[in-house]
């Protein structure tokens, strides 16, 4: 499988992304594209990572902007991406060809990075992402109420998302803040 992990083995692009990246970037602003495998290392993050993964280039932002305008390839970029994506082939897939618009030069996150991510490599669902559950569960463990009180009705229920309640499940009355 393509994201086994390993100390001694770099993540690998799966087969086909780099030719769709290449399709859909053809005609966009996105100045790194025909150099990037050239100059690409991948490599895993440090255990304990909390970013699932990022992008870096050799130089810094200014020369990065510079290269840009002027056309000229970015030199050495590293991808590196979080261990525990090598658990989730479609989140690792996502999150690699996002690093990798970045890498072609596509530094910001705007409509055309989103839907060029969006139809190459979507997100998985919550419920299709055992990283994503995993994650989830992290926050959820860390928050500080774990069940949820209607102040009109009494009905107790168990937190199971990380944002508040607009409405009692039991009495569909408002949830108010506190």
């Amino acid at each position: 499988m393509a994201t086994e992990r390993s100390e001694e083995r770099a993540p690998t692009i799966p087969d086909g992304l780099m030719e769709e990246l290449s399709m859909e970037l053809e005609g966009e602003d996105a100045p790194f594209a025909r150099s990037m495998e050239r100059d690409l290392e991948l490599k895993w993050l440090d255990d304990g990572e909390s970013r699932l993964g990022f992008t870096r280039f050799e130089c810094d932002h200014n020369e990065i902007y510079r290269r840009r305008r002027l056309g000229v390839p970015p030199g050495p970029v590293t991808i590196a991406l979080n261990p525990i994506l090598s658990d989730d082939p479609v989140l690792f897939r996502h999150t690699l060809a996002h690093e990798l618009l970045h890498a072609a030069g596509l530094l910001d996150h705007d409509d055309l990075h989103a839907r060029i991510v969006g139809k190459i490599a979507p997100a998985p669902k919550l419920r299709d992402s055992p990283v994503l559950i995993r994650l989830r569960e992290q926050v959820l463990e860390g928050l500080p109420e774990g069940q949820w009180i209607c102040g009109k009705c009494g009905h107790a229920w168990e937190r199971r998302r990380v944002t508040r309640p607009t409405r009692c499940p039991k009495c569909a009355s408002r949830v108010e803040a506190k």
